[in-house]
């Protein structure tokens, strides 16, 4: 049985850490109304402009004057999968999540004889997906450095993920990362990214819309932006998720110190009495003696 001084170190220990979960709590609360703000406001950009997309490219076909972005390479055998993964920790199983539905991905592409890369974007997925996939992973992009994540980081991950399509290092690639729902759900989701998938159905309109320039030409500027869109998409969902998983993990360890100090709490008390109670024995064992 651990002696009454050890008993109240463990006491005090775990009410610092529970003072430190309960600050990280308060603190991922405050970020997570901001966070989710910016991520629902950019879901209706984004939606509208795969519906002007549609539009366009069920104009144009599948021509080749269509943007390579769109067309694509003409093969599907070599895969990429641009993993959005968080740069901190303490936000409970969310990461483990993305890295989860990653290598589901992975093993299915493999599966059908495909090659499969990595570029992993986020600090916190990297070592369990080297730890399987060690030679696959091309490249990580880190985005600790800014205090949220914004347009400069997307644009700079397009646009080095265009650079390599461009180049033929890959024929497809997929953007695995967490959609957020609510402080208890934050579901990984797999999209394809390149090439441009076109909506299967457009927007319908009544109105006969001519464009100017060409399809052709809008499609060649948008396709870019299209791919910076949803990347910039899936860091506020990933900064969202990361605020409202790590709000519930600190919620959940705040309450479990609380429980874990009563206990101790009760033990202490307990060997507190059993030691004045032997005392107490001891002095009237030796009053009788005299």
């Amino acid at each position: 049985m651990a002696s009454l001084k050890e008993l109240k170190g463990r006491i005090n220990s775990v009410k610092s850490t529970q003072k430190i979960t309960k600050a990280k709590q308060m603190v991922a609360a405050a970020k997570l109304r901001r966070a989710q703000a910016a991520a629902e406001s950019a879901r209706p950009y984004a939606e509208r402009l795969a519906s002007v997309m549609g539009s366009l490219a069920a104009k144009v076909g599948d021509s080749d004057s269509a943007p390579r972005l769109m067309r694509g390479t003409g093969n599907e055998q070599r895969h990429l999968l641009v993993v959005v993964n968080t740069d901190k920790g303490l936000c409970g199983g969310l990461n483990a999540n993305i890295v989860k539905e990653a290598k589901r991905k992975a093993k299915a592409l493999l599966a059908e004889g495909k090659e499969v890369s990595f570029y992993l974007v986020g600090k916190k997925g990297r070592a369990p997906i080297k730890r399987d996939y060690a030679d696959r992973v091309e490249k990580w992009f880190d985005t600790s450095e800014a205090r949220t994540p914004g347009f400069e980081e997307a644009e700079a991950i397009a646009d080095d993920l265009i650079t390599r399509f461009g180049n033929g290092e890959f024929d497809v690639a997929h953007l695995v990362y967490p959609v957020f729902k609510s402080a208890l759900a934050q579901d990984p989701v797999t999209q394809q990214l390149i090439p441009v998938p076109a909506p299967e159905t457009a927007e319908a309109s009544d109105a006969v819309v001519e464009y100017e320039p060409g399809e052709e030409e809008i499609l060649e500027d948008m396709a870019p932006r299209y791919v910076k869109t949803q990347i910039f998409g899936a860091l506020l969902e990933r900064e969202a998720s990361e605020q409202g998983a790590s709000m519930t993990a600190m919620d959940n360890a705040t309450r479990n110190a609380g429980d874990l100090i009563d206990k101790l709490t009760i033990e202490y008390n307990r060997s507190r009495q059993a030691a004045i109670t032997t005392e107490l024995i001891e002095i009237i064992a030796g009053a009788e003696a005299l």
